[in-house]
């Protein structure tokens, strides 16, 4: 039997999470028995593990990254190099990024963000520009942002907010975001008419989606936090 927390509230069903360092966290009502969680934590056993030992590996490997000249990094999902030079910045000249020579890994690491948060606010805006015209739609305003479990995000005031992370996608996937975040203020939920206006400037959506997933894996080995 793995070993799980529980945790009681109000809510009135059981569910099963495995959280982002591996641990295994039983949500249920205050009324459900010990023994109850027992049989629905073994009846999903199997599945449990082969989940939390892969949160455990991804955490694990996450905690190693570090970046070395040589690595690659992506950017619209190519990949380039990463150098050292004389310089004092960092940078990227579209056939490799580069930091001054001597640092740490984590030290380039931390360059690399602030080169990757340039050029996303860059493109993403000039792109979020493009397709606004295009479609018909005005933003409210547009900004970059940290986030790690969304790629964008629309707000109810028609702000659009992008993650910094998502420079790293293929452009194609990149359009679809963008397109998928301005639709939102054409249509503010995920209606078939929402889907109907993405798909007129992004028909292969799902294809994109799916890029995305695969990005997504990568990323939850490398730490970009």
């Amino acid at each position: 039997m793995p070993e799980y927390r529980v945790v009681r509230s109000k809510r009135k069903t059981l569910g099963i999470y495995v959280l982002e360092d591996g641990q295994i966290e039983v949500r249920c009502p205050r009324h459900i028995s010990d023994g109850e969680i027992e049989k629905f934590v073994a009846k999903h056993r199997h599945k449990l593990d082969f989940q939390a030992d892969k949160k455990r590996q991804q955490v694990k490997k996450k905690a190693e990254f570090s970046l070395q000249p040589g690595d690659s990094l992506l950017y619209l999902g190519r990949e380039y190099p990463l150098k050292t030079v004389t310089a004092r910045k960092a940078g990227f000249d579209f056939e490799s990024f580069f930091v001054p020579e001597g640092l740490s890994g984590e030290e380039s690491r931390q360059l690399i963000i602030k080169v990757y948060k340039s050029l996303a606010r860059k493109i993403l805006m000039q792109k979020t520009l493009d397709f606004a015209r295009q479609m018909g739609l005005t933003p409210g305003s547009v900004k970059i942002t940290s986030a790690k479990k969304r790629w964008g995000s629309c707000t109810s005031k028609k702000n659009i907010n992008y993650s910094w992370r998502l420079i790293m996608a293929p452009e194609s996937a990149v359009n679809y975001v963008v397109v998928h975040e301005l639709a939102h203020l054409a249509q503010l939920n995920h209606s078939r008419r929402f889907w109907q206006l993405v798909e007129k400037y992004v028909p292969d959506r799902k294809e994109q989606s799916g890029k995305l997933r695969e990005l997504q894996d990568r990323l939850s080995v490398e730490n970009w936090d």
